[in-house]
């Protein structure tokens, strides 16, 4: 656990599931860089499109203002801001109930703060507007387009990231769908984006959801099937080759299976599984709400009458009863956010031996540089390599 000091006060936060080896704090410089800002603490200069400088008026008193937060990571700023009674919005789950917790760590009742999706409708009015930058660029883009009606003249709009996740596209964005934009200096490798909202833009129409068909040479059942991918899912315009890799070593399996797409990201394996096996029942799941959307859409594209799923957002398969699955396909995340780890991997390996009947099985792809195997061996007692190339192994766990 550390401790964030800000002039909103003192805050005891972790990340979410909390692990005390854990060296990842629960907020960076950018976090901080804007609590600092909205406390009264005013950057210096503020770089214009021409490079010119200025000196930022500060927003105004957040009280009785209706404020929104769009990407907070592990709730630090809603933790932070939670006497202003502010709106969430993720697309995470894990982001939802690290919030939650933090909250309750911190004696701070969630009562006022509302805690929406990226799939929910937004508020229909905005006064302040605060934008941690996400990773994808594509789901900020989303975003945006379904915020900015809500903003308005006066409307106070501010985006904070690291240096490195601040491009040329990512400004361009609030201008092209906000209005004019400029950006403090650096500090602590992060920066705000400082937005005044144009009352009569002319907004591009919104690209997402995306749909893309899937490569002939995948042959029947999958050739020629539609993908849906809402933004900010990965791999969104065609088929990874990780997946693709996997697609092609699917067990051939008949009868009443439950199949659990864990991480489902799109929902193309959890689909191909279902049109392989007409009897089986598929739950898809994932802690991102635009996969789950994604992979709900695929299926229903795709699937035949009468097949059998189930559509779960939830933190890898902590929900899952014990014993409940006869065969789990995964294709694990290794980054969260721009941090690269392997406990989310971790879990979704020890979530899936608790969920898996005697005898079941987990089909898991992944890069051959992760070394998956040695984890799957502690955990399950042995592993099998189904198939491998230069980039990728297959590897098979069976629960004894």
């Amino acid at each position: 656990m550390n401790r964030l000091s800000t002039p909103h006060g003192s805050l005891d936060l972790t990340r979410y599931p909390p692990d005390p080896r854990d060296p990842l704090r629960a907020w960076d410089a950018a976090d901080e860089y804007l609590l600092r800002y909205l406390g009264g603490d005013t950057p210096e200069d503020v770089t214009g499109p021409a490079g010119a400088a200025y000196r930022p008026r500060l927003p105004a008193d957040l009280h009785g203002q209706r404020v929104v937060i769009l990407g907070d990571r592990w709730g630090a700023l809603t933790a932070s801001l939670a006497a202003y009674a502010p709106t969430q919005i993720s697309d995470s789950r894990l982001t939802q109930q690290a919030t939650r917790a933090n909250l309750d760590r911190n004696g701070l009742t969630a009562d006022p703060v509302r805690l929406l999706t990226t799939q929910e409708p937004p508020p229909d009015r905005i006064d302040v507007l605060l934008v941690r930058v996400p990773k994808s660029l594509a789901l900020l883009e989303d975003q945006l387009h379904r915020l900015a009606p809500a903003l308005h003249a006066s409307s106070v709009v501010i985006g904070t990231g690291m240096v490195k996740e601040i491009h040329t596209s990512t400004l361009t964005l609030f201008e092209q769908l906000v209005g004019p934009t400029r950006t403090t200096l650096a500090t602590k490798k992060a920066r705000l984006i400082l937005t005044t909202p144009d009352p009569a833009p002319a907004r591009p129409a919104n690209p997402w959801p995306h749909t893309y068909t899937l490569p002939t040479d995948l042959g029947p059942p999958l050739a020629g099937r539609p993908v849906v991918n809402h933004a900010g899912v990965f791999c969104p315009d065609r088929l990874d080759i990780g997946t693709r890799f996997l697609l092609t070593h699917l067990p051939a399996r008949t009868g009443p299976d439950r199949v659990i797409d864990l991480g489902c990201g799109n929902g193309v394996v959890g689909t191909a599984a279902a049109l392989a096996n007409p009897d089986a029942s598929v739950v898809f799941t994932d802690e991102s709400y635009q996969a789950v959307a994604s992979a709900e859409a695929t299926f229903r594209a795709s699937a035949p009458a009468g097949a059998k799923a189930e559509f779960v957002v939830g933190d890898a398969l902590a929900d899952a009863p014990p014993a409940s699955a006869d065969l789990i396909l995964n294709n694990p995340p290794f980054h969260t956010h721009q941090a690269t780890t392997d406990r989310t991997a971790l879990r979704m390996f020890q979530d899936a031996h608790r969920a898996l009947r005697p005898g079941g099985e987990l089909l898991v792809v992944g890069n051959r540089h992760l070394g998956y195997h040695v984890t799957l061996k502690r955990i399950f007692g042995a592993c099998t390599v189904v198939a491998s190339n230069p980039k990728f192994v297959i590897l098979r766990a069976v629960k004894r």
